[in-house]
């Protein structure tokens, strides 16, 4: 079966009174094995769980981990100027030793939008303008470039990226549009709650809109929901649960065999548990279900 890296979303609404709680799960992740820990992007509260910065939160969890790589589930590109996305993902990049993988999405609370001052009708000519400004930041020194909401004139970013070309960018969304700006911009495509048919459509359409691109160098990652038999959820999962209703180990494995089948080779766990039962959660998936992938 080919592999899966599995990863924890850090999005439990964990309590204010203990704000390393989410480090603490994060190098309990990095023990255990797991690829990767996911942050998405609030600026409002949402009532659903962590509503942080991503590149905030994921820079202390840089600095608590070692090995573990650091995953923006999703960064909304719009609400960020071009110039700052680009210098603050390639600070990142270098303070955490190339473990950034910045996952971006056009958004769509309209509540933000308007908090920030952005069209939410220009969310998506926006992650295209703020993406390929920042993919300029990233590989020339100096940068000239010109878009419909960026200008820049031998522009020298602050701090240059770790990684080469800057840190890998995986692009969400499922319409067209979404992965024409995969194949523009992106090393690959992220999904929320996709299953093995699904991952297998959007790895056609890539082929078909590509053309003679090719996409075998694109990276399918995708978020998936779980509560694992046990723990308590503490709210329902937005989409169908990894497993079934009833999750058991085995049908777990078994649904990411097949997701890894269709293509998918990323795969970040959302865990809708309290944030008291998170460590447990983590620890059934490494010890029960882990195994089951080898």
């Amino acid at each position: 079966m080919p592999q899966i890296r599995l990863g924890v979303s850090l999005q439990p609404r964990w309590p204010l009174d203990d704000g390393a709680a989410a480090l603490r799960a994060a190098r309990h992740a990095e023990e255990l094995g797991f690829d990767h820990v996911a942050v998405g992007n609030r600026l409002l509260d949402s009532g659903f769980g962590l509503d942080t910065d991503p590149l905030v939160l994921l820079s202390a969890v840089a600095g608590a981990t070692t090995r573990l790589r650091l995953l923006t589930s999703v960064l909304v590109a719009p609400y960020y100027p071009a110039l700052v996305l680009a210098n603050q993902a390639a600070t990142l990049d270098v303070v955490s030793g190339g473990r950034l993988i910045l996952g971006v999405g056009t958004g769509w609370n309209p509540d933000e939008f308007d908090a920030v001052g952005v069209s939410a009708r220009e969310r998506g000519a926006r992650t295209d303008d703020h993406l390929a400004a920042a993919r300029a930041l990233w590989t020339r020194r100096p940068a000239d470039f010109d878009g419909p909401f960026t200008t820049l004139r031998a522009a020298r970013l602050g701090v240059p990226p770790l990684t080469d070309g800057g840190p890998p960018v995986l692009v969400g969304g499922h319409s067209d549009a979404a992965l024409r700006r995969v194949l523009r911009f992106g090393d690959g495509w992220y999904g929320t709650g996709a299953d093995a048919s699904e991952v297998a459509d959007v790895r056609h359409r890539l082929r078909d809109l590509a053309g003679a691109e090719d996409t075998d160098r694109l990276t399918l990652a995708s978020a998936a929901f779980l509560t694992p038999p046990g723990v308590p959820a503490a709210v329902p999962p937005p989409g169908r649960p990894l497993g079934g209703a009833a999750p058991s180990a085995e049908s777990v494995a078994d649904d990411l065999g097949r997701l890894a089948e269709a293509g998918l080779t990323v795969c970040t766990l959302w865990l809708p548990v309290a944030a008291d039962h998170v460590g447990e959660a983590m620890e059934w998936v490494a010890t029960q279900v882990a195994p089951r992938l080898a």
